[in-house]
């Protein structure tokens, strides 16, 4: 089989933020998901819905034979295990595995789109990825993690 890479963004802000991460990797990893680099783990404000506690966030790079929808049930099971409760959108979580990259797949379905839509405006997924894998890039935008997170603090 082959082996694919993706970027998966954690974040957890309920309970204690940084061994609800470290479970998840470890459930990932029994899953046969290999992790072969973890980003390191930032304290963020929250983002949509403020009135929560702070996260800690991160990112993780990952080689797998799942697919990309394959990987993002792995994704929402592992959540799902941990005992993740979606009360409101954007709202307080144990814990958030978000897809951000497959490959260079481009993909938009109902279910998944690769990459993730959002994370070029999120410093709490720019910053772990510039530090993981700053030259990758962008395979819609065509720019790498370390011109898109610059380009997000210019805008700050």
């Amino acid at each position: 089989m082959t082996k694919h890479t993706a970027y998966i963004a954690l974040g957890s802000n309920l309970g204690n933020k940084e061994a609800n991460i470290r479970q998840a990797l470890r459930l990932l990893a029994e899953q046969g998901v290999e992790i072969e680099q973890v980003s390191t783990l930032i304290a963020t404000e929250p983002y949509g819905v403020l009135d929560q506690p702070g996260f800690c966030n991160g990112a993780c790079k990952v080689r797998t034979e799942l697919e990309p929808l394959e990987l993002l049930r792995l994704l929402l099971a592992t959540e799902k295990s941990m005992g993740r409760v979606r009360l409101r959108h954007w709202g307080e979580r144990n814990i958030d595995l978000d897809l951000i990259f497959y490959e260079d797949v481009i993909m938009d379905t109902q279910e998944l789109r690769l990459p993730h839509p959002d994370m070029q405006n999120r410093d709490f997924v720019l910053v772990p990825m510039a530090e993981l894998a700053p030259e990758l890039v962008h395979p819609v935008l065509q720019k790498t993690m370390a011109e898109l997170k610059e380009e997000l603090f210019q805008h700050d």
